[in-house]
C-alpha cells in the first residue's frame, strides 16, 4: 500500500527584507564570519558515499580579491567517473522503486536544510561566486523552491496521466525513471540551477552524477550535503568536481547516462547535442538531452514609458550580478522620440551603481568569475568603444580583482557579432526604433529567445508583445531576471535550449519515460489463486 504524503501548496521562498534592520544585521554577521571561514576549503569528489581526494587539484578563487582561496577542489579522472556511473545505475535501480513520497520526503528534507543555513550559504556566494547580498540570498531561496516544487511534482507524477478506459479495458499512463542523469552544471547560478536539475531528476527517480562548475565546487558541494542530511540513500547522487572537457565528456558520451542535463554556452551545449546524436557500444537508449544556452535579450522602450520605472528595471536587468546571467539584458531598443532622455538618465543611473567586493552590501556590481572572462570582455568593450559609439562607461574599477565595469555603447550595427552574440558581462548596445512594429523587430532579430521585456503605458501595445516577441519568457513593465520557480518557468527557444520549462509543470516529464499499460477487464475463467488451489 502507498503511504500518503500531505503537503502544504507550494509558496516561493520569500527574500530577505533588507530594510529590516534584524535580517540585515543577521546576514552582516554571516558574511563577516564567511570572510575567514571561506578559506582554503577542501572539496572532495563523492562516489557511493566515499569522500575521495585525488591527486589533481583545482583552485577556486575569490573573484573580487584573487590573492584568497577559497577552495581546493579534486579533479576527477574518467576512471572515477566510470566507476561513480556503475554505482549510480546500481544505486538508481533501487531508488527508482521507492515511491514517490520517500523521494518528495527527501527533497522536502534537503529545503529544510538550507533554510536553517540560508545566511550561511549565501555568503559563502559572497566570496566564491562574487555574488551582491541579494543574489546570494535570492539564489538560495530559488535552490530552495526547486526543491520544495519537485517534490510535489514527484507526487503528482506518481498519480500518472489521464487517458481513458472504455468498459471492458483499462488503461494505465505512469511515468517511468529513464536511468542515470548527467548533471552539468554552470557557475553563475552556483547553487540553484545545479538543485534544480539534479532533484528534478532525483524527484523522478533517476540517479545522478553531478559535475559542478569548476569555478564554485564549494557551494555545489553543499547541495550534495544538504540532500545526504535529508536521508538520500548513498550513491544515487554521485559527487564529481573535475574539469568540463575530461568530466563532462566522459559523462556525456557514457553509455549508461540516459539524461544529460546542462546549463552553460552554446558551443558547449551544441557540442552535447552532437556527441549524443552518436549510438555509442553498449547503449541501449537515446540519450534525452537538457540544455539552456544564454540569450541575448532585448528590453524594448516605447515613447509613452514611465522612465522613472523604466530606467532602474533596465540598469538592474543589464548590470547586476556584472551582467553573468542568461537572462540579463544585452540590447535596448528605445522609441525614437524618447531615446536620448532614456540612454542620458540610464548611464546617468548607472554612474550611481557601486562596483566592488560584494562583502560591501552597498555593491550592486560584483568581479567577473575569472581572469578569462574579464580579459574577454575588455575585449569586447574595446571592440565596441571602435564599432559604436560609447554612453557610458565605468573605466575606474578596484584593483585586485577581476573586475569590469559597466558600459553603454549605441550606434553599432544590427548585424555585427557585438549585436548577434551572447557576451556575458556588463554590455548594454542600444538602439532607437521608430515604431512599436520596427522595435519588435529588432527584438525578434537574434537566433536566441530566452528573455525579452517591453515597458509602455499602452495596453493594446501590452496586449500584442506576448505574441510579438520571439522569446520565452517575456517580462511587461518590469526587469527581464529574477523568474521564480512555480510562478515563471524558465526556458528558451531557438538557439537558447532545448527542453522544457524549469520551475514548471512539463519539467520532471524530461527525466521519465512513459509507460502505457493495457489490460482486457473481460476475463474467461478466474486464476487459479482467486479460487484458494
Amino acid at each position: 500500500m502507498k503511504r500518503s504524503l500531505e503537503l502544504p501548496a507550494y509558496a516561493p521562498e520569500p527574500v530577505r527584507r533588507w530594510h529590516d534592520d534584524a535580517e540585515r544585521i543577521a546576514f552582516a554577521r554571516a558574511v563577516e564570519k564567511q570572510a575567514t571561514a571561506a578559506r582554503d576549503l577542501e572539496v572532495p569528489a563523492v562516489v557511493g558515499g566515499r569522500r575521495i581526494a585525488t591527486d589533481d587539484r583545482i583552485v577556486s578563487l575569490d573573484p573580487g580579491r584573487t590573492d584568497h582561496v577559497v577552495a581546493t577542489s579534486s579533479a576527477t579522472d574518467v576512471a572515477l567517473t566510470d566507476e561513480a556511473v556503475a554505482v549510480a545505475v546500481r544505486a538508481g535501480a533501487e531508488w527508482a522503486r521507492r515511491p514517490a513520497t520517500e523521494r518528495a520526503e527527501v527533497l522536502v528534507g534537503a529545503a529544510a536544510w538550507m533554510r536553517g543555513r540560508r545566511d550561511e550559504l549565501a555568503a559563502l556566494m559572497v566570496f566564491e561566486a562574487g555574488k551582491p547580498w541579494p543574489e546570494a540570498d535570492a539564489d538560495v531561496c530559488e535552490a530552495i523552491d526547486f526543491c520544495e516544487f519537485y517534490a510535489r511534482e514527484a507526487l503528482r507524477l506518481d498519480g500518472g496521466g489521464a487517458v481513458q478506459s472504455p468498459p471492458g479495458e483499462r488503461n494505465d499512463l505512469r511515468y517511468r525513471a529513464r536511468g542515470v542523469a548527467a548533471v552539468i552544471a554552470p557557475w553563475n547560478f552556483p547553487l540553484a540551477i545545479p538543485t534544480g536539475m539534479v532533484t528534478a531528476a532525483l524527484a523522478a527517480g533517476n540517479a545522478v552524477c553531478f559535475k559542478p562548475a569548476e569555478q564554485t565546487p564549494a557551494i555545489a558541494a553543499r547541495l550534495v550535503e544538504a540532500l545526504d542530511a535529508a536521508g538520500l540513500p548513498t550513491g544515487v547522487l554521485n559527487f564529481l568536481p573535475g574539469h568540463g572537457d575530461v568530466v563532462g565528456a566522459h559523462l556525456v558520451a557514457h553509455p549508461d547516462v540516459a539524461v544529460i542535463a546542462f546549463t552553460g554556452s552554446r558551443p558547449v551545449g551544441l557540442s552535447i547535442l552532437a556527441a549524443t546524436s552518436r549510438v555509442g557500444l553498449g547503449q541501449r537508449q537515446l540519450k534525452r538531452v537538457i540544455t539552456e544556452l544564454g540569450g541575448k535579450n532585448p528590453i524594448i522602450v516605447d515613447a509613452d514609458a514611465d522612465p522613472d520605472e523604466a530606467v532602474p528595471a533596465i540598469a538592474a536587468s543589464a548590470f547586476s550580478f556584472a551582467g553573468q546571467k542568461c537572462s540579463a539584458a544585452s540590447r535596448l531598443i528605445v522609441h525614437r522620440d524618447v531615446y536620448e532622455p532614456i540612454i542620458e538618465r540610464l548611464v546617468a543611473h548607472t554612474e550611481l551603481l557601486e562596483l566592488g567586493h560584494p562583502q560591501d552590501p552597498a555593491v550592486a556590481i560584483g568581479p567577473v568569475i575569472d581572469a578569462d572572462a574579464q580579459s574577454r570582455l575588455l575585449q569586447v568593450q574595446r571592440d565596441a568603444a571602435a564599432r559604436g559609439r560609447v554612453r557610458g562607461c565605468r573605466d575606474l574599477v578596484p584593483d585586485g580583482g577581476w573586475y569590469v565595469g559597466p558600459m553603454i555603447v549605441d550606434g553599432v550595427a544590427p548585424d555585427d557579432p557585438l549585436a548577434r552574440d551572447e557576451h556575458f558581462g556588463p554590455v548594454l548596445l542600444a538602439w532607437p526604433a521608430d515604431s512599436i512594429d520596427d522595435a519588435f523587430a529588432m527584438a525578434n532579430a537574434s537566433d536566441y529567445a530566452l528573455t525579452a521585456g517591453l515597458f509602455s503605458r499602452s495596453p493594446a501595445v501590452l496586449a500584442r508583445a506576448g505574441d510579438a516577441l520571439r522569446a520565452g519568457n517575456i517580462y511587461l513593465n518590469r526587469g527581464i531576471t529574477g523568474a521564480i520557480v512555480g510562478r515563471q518557468p524558465f526556458g528558451g527557444f531557438g538557439l537558447s535550449g532545448i527542453g522544457s520549462k524549469a520551475g514548471g509543470p512539463d519539467y520532471l516529464l524530461q527525466f521519465c519515460d512513459p509507460v502505457a499499460v493495457t489490460e482486457n477487464t473481460l476475463r474467461q475463467g478466474f486464476a487459479a489463486e482467486q479460487l484458494g488451489t
